[in-house]
């Protein structure tokens, strides 16, 4: 029986994925999982009622925690993006509040300004070239869906995960996106994430474990990697290694939609190229502030008031402080976030 479900459940990723061979998307599955057919639409928690999601897409949602959705950005606006990253990685604009990163193998003596150093930029909200992500009609009818019609966009991020130099310091460890947020209710959280080129498991895609929305935020940590870490890339310290694995092979536009519980990460990227992605967290703006002091929260929340006052020189300010100066309304009004 157990078999059977958890065939079953692979059956419907599979069709999700575009019907690609269980090969191209799953590293392993294993049994003991429900298939979506089980739900009635009264048992809903992950997502609201729309005129968007057929029943299958919500039906997926909820039993999966992710929904792919294809070529949903179309490629003027991805060279769009394109572009102002590239215009900021040559330092021709600066935006309030942006925190550039690049790889812990990049020597400070090599750093040149440059696409091919910097790995990731985030904060964007203050730039309006690529903040125009966070307002795209298109993503906005989707988020909807898991917000409610008051919508913030709360954190912003585009990754150009570099070619790994041999470290694997290009891996993402796996984790919940919840560890990062002072902010609740979870269920009212969503992910887009959308792919600028196309991202597979050779440029290091996102993998993700279906179903572990349903758990409980884990301890999370920097894991102990003999090549380094990256900065604030902290990973679950203990999952269950036999949970299913999906790789989610994506093409530029396509938009992946996600549970801040739900665990990922991603691989090393073993190409010769640089494997872009741009995303933004939203949030209903009726979410809460929480307090971390004393969760298993409080390690990422010292790091990033550490961080906000080594880059931005701020001092003196809470947790709530720095979220609510990158929280920006995108529909509706402005309630507590």
């Amino acid at each position: 029986m157990d078999k059977d479900r958890a065939s079953a459940r692979l059956r419907v990723v599979l069709r999700h994925l575009g019907g690609r061979s269980a090969g191209a998307v799953i590293a392993h599955h294993t049994s003991g999982t429900v298939s979506p057919a089980s739900f009635h639409p009264q048992q809903f928690q992950y997502t609201r009622d729309n005129n968007i999601l057929s029943l299958e897409q919500r039906k997926f949602y909820e039993e999966n925690g992710f929904l792919v959705i294809k070529n949903l950005v179309s490629d003027a606006d991805i060279q769009y993006f394109r572009d102002e990253f590239e215009r900021i990685c040559r330092m021709e604009v600066k935006p309030l509040g942006l925190m550039v990163m690049r790889d812990v193998t990049i020597a400070k003596s090599e750093y040149v300004p440059s696409e091919k150093v910097i790995t990731k930029v985030q904060d964007f909200q203050e730039d309006k070239e690529l903040f125009r992500y966070c307002t795209l009609p298109e993503i906005l009818k989707y988020v909807e869906c898991f917000t409610g019609p008051n919508i913030m966009a709360m954190h912003t991020m585009l990754i150009n995960k570099p070619p790994d130099s041999g470290k694997k310091t290009s891996r993402h460890p796996l984790h919940q996106d919840l560890h990062y947020f002072p902010f609740r209710p979870s269920n009212s959280i969503v992910c887009a994430w959308t792919a600028m080129e196309h991202i597979d498991r050779d440029n290091g895609c996102l993998v993700v474990l279906p179903g572990t929305h349903k758990g409980p935020l884990k301890t999370h940590d920097y894991p102990q990697w003999e090549g380094g870490v990256n900065i604030m890339f902290h990973g679950i310290q203990d999952y269950d290694k036999n949970n299913d694995r999906v790789h989610l092979l994506m093409e530029k536009g396509d938009t992946v939609f996600f549970h801040p519980l739900l665990i990922h990460g991603s691989g090393r990227n073993k190409s010769q190229r640089f494997r872009k992605a741009i995303s933004c967290h939203f949030a209903d703006a009726n979410c809460h502030y929480i307090d971390v002091k004393g969760t298993s929260q409080e390690n990422i929340g010292e790091e990033v008031l550490e961080i906000a006052s080594k880059i931005h020189g701020v001092k003196d300010v809470s947790l709530k402080d720095v979220w609510r100066f990158r929280a920006r309304v995108v529909k509706g009004e402005r309630i507590n976030l």
